[in-house]
């Protein structure tokens, strides 16, 4: 993977009370390999052992893959630098972009790769955790009920190079999130001109930069709508304000549509003007 630090996460979901869920230690490669022991014992305890570059970097995972998704990927120019079945033919490709990344792009990045080859787009983002190799993959659904063992995560291949198609994949990546930063500030000022009546509304932006919602964009969207709607803004300039910030990661378009449309309706419902 070749990142200068990572973030190794132990997972335990039913951990006992006053026991961490997750234990998150900053390694880099050299001890994550003499903390092997530990960590295979903490795998044994039942923790799922994870792995992640700490802060912005030059990688991008892919989980859910097909072995079809995998081999499409090197056809195409995106040969992975590492490849890990995490299951019985479930995989996880880590890409290598020729250039470290800000997190937006990072981010935009993991998207446009998980949807490009039918990866999971729920675990596309710039700080997703991968699968370490050499443990046992500990989820429930993965169990042999017959001997009570779990798979192992195995190593397929790791040559830790930059895709041949980096170049081209990033320049085309950094084309769209300019263009989308285009079109949220001209949402955004829309939004903001949703001022013309007896009492001014305030903006969508004066809800983003209350601590009260602690950034939960879903909130924001939903308080907003409910105070905008109750000051007799109308759907479509409340759907205007909630699209001046990316809704990418609720999906395409059409999920896109559906969150902004219930978004309106659970307000409407609230104020009392719900069907």
């Amino acid at each position: 993977m070749g990142a200068d630090l990572y973030e190794v996460g132990l997972y335990k979901p039913d951990a006992a009370v006053g026991e961490p869920v997750m234990i998150l230690r900053v390694w880099d490669a050299a001890r994550i390999i003499k903390s092997v022991p530990w960590l295979r014992h903490q795998n044994c305890e039942g923790r799922n052992i994870y792995v992640r570059p700490k802060g912005e970097h030059h990688l991008s995972m892919v989980d859910d893959l097909t072995v079809g998704g995998v081999s499409a990927m090197k056809a195409a120019g995106f040969n992975p630098a590492v490849v890990v079945e995490t299951s019985a033919g479930n995989y996880q490709a880590w890409l290598k972009h020729p250039e470290r990344l800000s997190k937006e792009m990072s981010t935009a990045a993991a998207r446009a790769l998980a949807q490009k080859f039918g990866g999971d787009r729920g675990a596309a983002d710039w700080r997703h955790f991968g699968r370490l190799a050499g443990f046992a993959n500990r989820k429930a659904k993965h169990r042999d009920t017959a001997t009570g063992l779990y798979p192992y995560v195995r190593l397929i291949e790791a040559d830790g190079g930059v895709y041949p198609e980096g170049g081209r994949f990033l320049a085309g990546v950094k084309a769209e999130v300019q263009r989308l930063r285009v079109e949220r500030e001209e949402l955004r000022q829309r939004a903001n001109k949703v001022t013309v009546r007896p009492q001014s509304l305030k903006s969508i932006d004066v809800f983003r930069a209350n601590s009260r919602y602690g950034g939960d964009g879903t909130r924001i969207d939903l308080a907003y709508a409910v105070y905008a709607l109750a000051h007799d803004a109308t759907a479509t300039e409340v759907e205007v304000a909630i699209r001046s910030r990316d809704l990418s990661h609720k999906g395409n378009e059409r999920r896109q549509s559906e969150y902004v449309e219930r978004t309106i309706k659970k307000a409407l419902a609230t104020i009392g003007r719900g069907r």
